[in-house]
């Protein structure tokens, strides 16, 4: 008997519950839905009333896809919506929606771009540190630094803390092209310049030299330190590839005004005369670079036909130095 009582209780105290949580759960959805009916009574209220319909056709999609709101959140984001339209246009109301509005774009954006910034450095950006840095900046608190002190103190870590991230990741590529160029620059057939460009005649040409605005005509191949191909002129097409001497890397604008028609020439070039810290295609930051490269004409020059080219003979090691020609 005394098991069936307390059964009984149970049963009772159990549904009680579940009838006053059944009804908080009413109550909320009927707080949710609850709206004052509306009375269309002329053309212009029901073009209206359509207008703000219409203008909500992809709404759901977009704030799935850009802020996770689904059905189950929609009565927060009606409400917050509504007390927003009702505020009117006062100061306070305007403070508040900016607020929200540069939250999402701190926390959505900015922290994740700078995050990603010091990724892999010594460096890393802790979130409750970067939000309350920035709070206490709009409430002039200088306890640790002023505005001027702080920006100065962020690029100075993040352009440092950006080159030791570099040297980890690309020290040993630039390192490379810098111990291939010094060992290149010792041999007799290798000329060096004032730049630290290198080149090796391969074929004498006897020709016209271009100049900074001549559209010339090219044969070549590009290699790195590693002998890999990046890129060749055979591969777009069976004819040489035309451009201006002034639309091309460093390296190769120095080169192509001092080659003679006919030429054919083997570029050493330092990254700095070459694509320097950024990457390009398979081509790392701070890669050295080699050229073989043949000089085959220059558009539209109508001069004499150049005498036949001849294979360089070897000379002694040269240092040169650039001039126009």
């Amino acid at each position: 008997m005394k098991k069936m009582i307390l059964l009984a209780l149970a049963v009772v105290a159990s549904a009680s519950f579940c009838t006053i949580d059944a009804k908080k759960k009413k109550k909320v959805a009927e707080e949710a839905v609850v709206a004052v009916p509306v009375e269309l009574k002329s053309s212009s209220d029901s073009v209206s009333y359509a207008a703000g319909m219409s203008i909500t056709n992809g709404l759901m999609a977009y704030l799935k896809q850009q802020h996770g709101i689904d059905s189950a959140q929609m009565n927060i984001f009606l409400k917050a919506f509504e007390e927003v339209i009702k505020s009117g246009e006062s100061p306070e109301a305007k403070a508040r929606v900016a607020g929200v509005e540069i939250a999402s774009q701190v926390r959505g954006r900015m922290l994740p771009g700078i995050s990603g910034e010091f990724t892999d450095t010594p460096d890393s950006i802790e979130a409750d540190l970067f939000y309350r840095g920035f709070t206490d900046a709009l409430k002039q608190d200088t306890t640790h630094f002023k505005q001027s002190a702080a920006e100065s103190y962020f690029r100075e870590k993040q352009e440092a803390d950006k080159k030791a991230k570099e040297e980890k990741l690309y020290g040993p590529n630039r390192r490379a092209g810098e111990e291939f160029l010094k060992e290149n620059a010792t041999k007799d057939s290798v000329i060096t310049t004032a730049t630290g460009l290198q080149y090796k005649v391969l074929v004498k040409g006897e020709g016209k030299v271009p100049q900074m605005t001549d559209k010339v005509q090219v044969n070549y191949e590009g290699r790195l330190v590693d002998g890999t191909v990046f890129d060749a002129s055979a591969k777009h097409g069976d004819k040489p590839a035309e451009f201006q001497p002034n639309q091309v890397i460093a390296g190769w604008t120095e080169a192509l005004t001092m080659m003679p028609v006919g030429s054919k020439w083997q570029l050493y070039i330092p990254y700095r005369l070459a694509y320097g810290e950024r990457a390009t295609g398979n081509i790392k930051p701070y890669s050295m670079l080699i050229f073989d490269v043949e000089l085959v004409g220059i558009v539209g020059d109508k001069a004499e036909e150049p005498a036949k080219a001849e294979p360089a003979k070897a000379k002694g090691k040269k240092t040169a130095k650039k001039g126009k020609k």
